[in-house]
């Protein structure tokens, strides 16, 4: 029935006399309105002159499925939040993912930071009583030990699902963590210096299984977090550099209020299981939340409408994951990229970069803890705070900055590097510690900025309905760089032992 007729079709049919006249006979001519039939309700518009009348056809007839057309499968919840979409008020989901973000980087933070507490502590020959290349090797080891498991298993995340959906991975991601920090408090209220070896393998095999299950954890947060605006995916990055902060002030906080290293490690180690506590609890309550209901809501929907599409055309449902790579491998290089240049220089080379000026405002003994650690996470909560509200360069001119940063490598070594027991060949040519901080600023700022805008862009230049799995690219090539990052900072010595631009 829904067309366009001209007046001389419409007036000569049997449907003139149900449209234009009453049950009494006389005849209506309306200018436009709703006009009940015995088959549907249309909106009739009869415009004058010789312009065709167009009859718009009523919910019946827009052809969508009876399912739909019944309302069928829709509760009353989701037509409110559909009719009304909520915002999120007071920023509650948004201080949520900046939770899980701390958490996500929790496990690997916790234990550099305790380098301390295991090599000077638990692994010592005062304590011990023997010498022992344990404590010697712990740092070595504990970056293979974390690295490794973390980087494969947040790649095989993307493409296998452990333990099923999300939710599942989440879950079960956090509470094994959970498990570890409590075997390691107890292990730090255990007295071990009977079997340093046998603490030592412990230790390390715990490390493993908890990156394992914190690789899945954060791969999946970002893919949980894709479903949502930009900038909840810059929170759980601006949370990942809160992480570090959060730590660094947590273990001075340990060991300036316990009278012992066995007792601040006990502070220390239960804070983190507050921590991810904290996040298994917030995870649960999202879906309390209207705002995330109703992403969640309008994420289903398009997935649901691509999978009728897709089941028409006989195409299967398994995500095309060579093409979302494609589509997305822009911004997983800038990922990559912003991280493997950040953890080439810190912590590695900027901690052993010494004042030039021994009259310098930061004392000689306090160089490093300002110069180095909070110098970098303050500015790198900075930058990461400036892309939720700012985002620039665009999509497709990010890569020009981000690959410029490669620079910070040379001018940090044109700095006074010092590493340990290395003879620096490489002349000073930075010997100005106020130029030094602005180029430790500058670095820390960029790479936080630029790596909340790459992992924001990156669930945006793939559909929605891939965005959760191109978020979990984007963390893969997070983990990526930061794992190349730590093994090309190695080289840093030699090539300050080795090259020099002076002539001979």
């Amino acid at each position: 029935m829904a067309g366009s007729y001209t007046k001389k079709e419409f007036g000569v049919g049997s449907e003139e006399q149900t449209l234009l006249k009453d049950s009494n006979g006389t005849r209506i001519v309306p200018t436009k309105g709703y006009v009940k039939t015995s088959y549907s309700t249309f909106r009739v518009h009869v415009p004058t002159g010789t312009e065709p009348v167009r009859l718009s056809p009523g919910w019946e007839g827009t052809g969508r499925p009876d399912d739909e057309l019944n309302f069928k499968g829709v509760t009353m919840d989701q037509a409110d939040l559909e009719l009304n979409p909520p915002r999120d008020r007071l920023n509650i989901v948004f201080c949520i993912m900046v939770l899980h973000g701390i958490g996500a980087l929790m496990p690997w933070n916790m234990f550099i930071t305790a380098k301390n507490y295991f090599v000077n502590y638990k692994l010592s020959k005062d304590y011990t009583g023997i010498d022992t290349n344990y404590a010697t090797n712990f740092p070595a080891w504990l970056g293979f030990a974390s690295q490794i498991p973390n980087l494969l298993f947040n790649w095989l995340n993307v493409f296998i699902q452990f333990g099923g959906n999300l939710t599942t991975r989440i879950v079960w991601g956090i509470f094994i963590q959970v498990l570890i920090f409590v075997c390691t408090v107890i292990l730090a209220m255990t007295d071990s210096s009977g079997w340093p070896g046998i603490f030592f393998w412990i230790t390390m095999s715990s490390v493993i299984v908890l990156n394992t299950a914190n690789g899945i954890y954060q791969n999946s947060v970002y893919g949980m977090v894709a479903k949502l605006p930009i900038k909840y995916t810059g929170a759980v990055v601006l949370g990942s550099n809160i992480s570090g902060t959060f730590t660094a002030l947590i273990n001075f906080l340990a060991q300036y209020m316990a009278p012992n290293a066995r007792t601040a490690a006990i502070y220390y180690f239960i804070t983190a299981l507050f921590v991810l506590l904290a996040c298994f609890d917030t995870y649960f309550a999202l879906p309390i939340n209207r705002f995330y209901r109703y992403r969640e809501l309008l994420y289903q929907k398009g997935v649901n409408k691509r999978q009728l599409e897709n089941s028409a055309r006989g195409k299967t449902d398994t995500p095309p994951y060579w093409k979302i790579f494609c589509q997305c491998f822009p911004q997983c290089f800038n990922t990559f990229l912003v991280f493997f240049v950040t953890l080439s220089l810190f912590p590695s080379v900027q901690s052993d970069i010494k004042n030039s000026d021994v009259n310098f405002i930061v004392p000689t003994d306090y160089y490093s803890t300002v110069m180095c650690f909070l110098t970098f996470n303050v500015t790198a909560l900075i930058g990461s705070s400036i892309a939720s509200f700012v985002q620039w360069p665009s999509k497709r001119y990010l890569v020009i900055p981000v690959v410029l940063r490669i620079l910070y490598i040379p001018l940090f070594l044109f700095c006074n590097y010092q590493p340990n027991n290395t003879t620096r060949v490489l002349p000073v040519y930075i010997n100005n510690d106020w130029v030094y901080f602005a180029i430790a600023v500058t670095m820390g700022i960029s790479s936080g900025y630029f790596s909340s805008l790459s992992m924001m862009y990156c669930p945006r230049m793939v559909d929605s309905q891939y965005s959760a799995t191109a978020g979990m690219f984007g963390a893969a090539s997070c983990i990526t760089g930061i794992f190349t990052g730590l093994l090309f900072s190695a080289v840093m010595p030699s090539l300050v032992a080795h090259i020099s631009f002076e002539s001979s």
